[in-house]
């Protein structure tokens, strides 16, 4: 799951959801958000007892973590998987809810779609710093009966209450899981200009029974994922389908990252190039497909997905901006592994913690080798800060793994690019930036 702390630069608008009948599909938003990595020091997840080498290890083990929230066989078909431990939350987003505006701090992410936080009455929470929402005091909250839009866009995850309340269950790979309403609500930004922006009759989750490995610091989860109840697709044609963020790297703790909506978003220009985005019957995530991986001169090719949905063997990888590695099949690793370390002219070393299995040591004179991400349509050349990461004072790694459940394309292949998303023309684009300086 992705997840991200947010501090809003927005222009003034009014919205409504597009689920409602007084949606307002016209207003046409450009907007810019702060993105804060949660080890930075803004961040209230910060421990600043813990070194940048050891705030990159906890990062690697949420990359292989986060491959079982997707993948968890408890959790149904349909469920949006997403990261929200201690251990796995990776960035928050500062959210208000109601009239008045209540406060709350949510972990934002590409890796799931509904929109919900902790509620009164609470049958079951887990521990929060903040206080829990309480939808009776908000004037703008309103139930969902079953046989809405919002209801049955959540298919299996949605029940009805013999009061014709839609109600709403997730669980993830880990076991954690969360029970409540669904229900609509004005969703407040804060900005910089202190004029609040209103979204109003947006879809939320009410949860009233959530347990799990939840992190007291956060409230809930704002999904920005591709199905319908996500804020994109709430967003709607407000923001003609578009985001794109640009990622600093980790090291960058006193510069933040951008993310930006609607007429900020667009990707173009000199170096932009752009792939086809694959739509699945797991809407959630965002599918493209990788063709080969070059590294100097040997190009080898990347396995072709499944085509039992109908996808003629597209869509074999999701980009994740939670997912710190790039998660690729065990056997497809095994050839890039080789061919990265034939090209390396130093002595290997091994990771104490078993988790990452080409590295070497820092006091090493290394020249990696060129690595190109061939996607459909869209030449993807990494930097050596994108395919490797310094896992310690004296230890560096490839910052790729083997993994058979799923392929990711994770945020350190990400870092220091521009990278759009138009739902619309379903493409995703990549351009080389400074993201410090975006």
């Amino acid at each position: 799951m992705a997840s991200i702390f947010f501090s809003v630069l927005l222009t003034l608008s009014l919205l409504s959801s597009p689920f409602f009948s007084n949606a307002n599909t016209h207003t046409k938003l450009g907007f810019t958000v702060d993105l804060i990595h949660r080890d930075s020091p803004k961040s209230p997840f910060y421990n600043p007892t813990e070194t940048s080498a050891q705030r990159l290890r906890n990062a690697v083990h949420r990359s292989v973590n986060r491959v079982v929230h997707f993948n968890g066989k408890d959790a149904s078909v349909n469920s949006p998987q997403t990261e929200i431990t201690s251990e796995s939350g990776t960035y928050l987003m500062n959210i208000s809810l109601g009239t008045p505006p209540f406060p709350i701090m949510a972990i934002a992410d590409t890796g799931s779609d509904l929109i919900w936080t902790q509620c009164k009455p609470c049958d079951n929470c887990y521990a929060q710093d903040a206080p829990l929402f309480d939808p009776k005091a908000s004037s703008t909250f309103k139930d969902v009966s079953c046989s809405s839009k919002p209801c049955t866009s959540l298919e299996s995850q949605a029940t009805c209450s013999t009061e014709n309340t839609c109600s709403y269950t997730l669980s993830y790979g880990d076991k954690s899981f969360t029970k409540g309403d669904v229900a609509a609500d004005t969703l407040t930004l804060g900005s910089t200009d202190n004029r609040p922006v209103q979204l109003n009759n947006i879809v939320i989750g009410c949860g009233h029974n959530n347990a799990g490995t939840f992190n007291k610091k956060g409230s809930g989860i704002v999904g920005l994922g591709g199905g319908s109840v996500s804020l994109i697709s709430q967003l709607g044609d407000s923001i003609d389908g578009k985001f794109s963020y640009c990622l600093v790297p980790l090291s960058s703790n006193d510069t933040t990252s951008k993310i930006n909506f609607g007429t900020n978003a667009v990707v173009s220009g000199n170096g932009a190039v752009s792939t086809p985005l694959i739509t699945k019957s797991q809407a959630t995530f965002y599918y493209l497909t990788l063709e080969s991986v070059s590294v100097g001169t040997k190009n080898i090719k990347f396995p072709a997905a499944s085509d039992s949905d109908g996808s003629s063997g597209k869509g074999n990888i999701i980009i994740d901006s939670g997912t710190t590695l790039t998660m690729v099949p065990t056997e497809f690793y095994s050839e890039l592994e080789d061919a990265v370390a034939s090209s390396i002219n130093a002595e290997r070393v091994n990771d104490p913690q078993n988790v990452l299995s080409l590295c070497y040591s820092t006091t090493a004179k290394l020249t990696v080798p060129v690595i190109t991400m061939h996607f459909d349509g869209a030449d993807v050349t990494l930097d050596s800060s994108n395919a490797f990461v310094q896992l310690s004072d004296d230890l560096i790694c490839f910052a790729f793994s083997g993994n058979d459940d799923l392929a990711i394309y994770g945020n350190l292949s990400q870092m220091n690019f521009l990278i759009g998303y138009d739902t619309v023309s379903k493409t995703v684009s990549f351009k080389p930036a400074d993201c410090s300086k975006m």
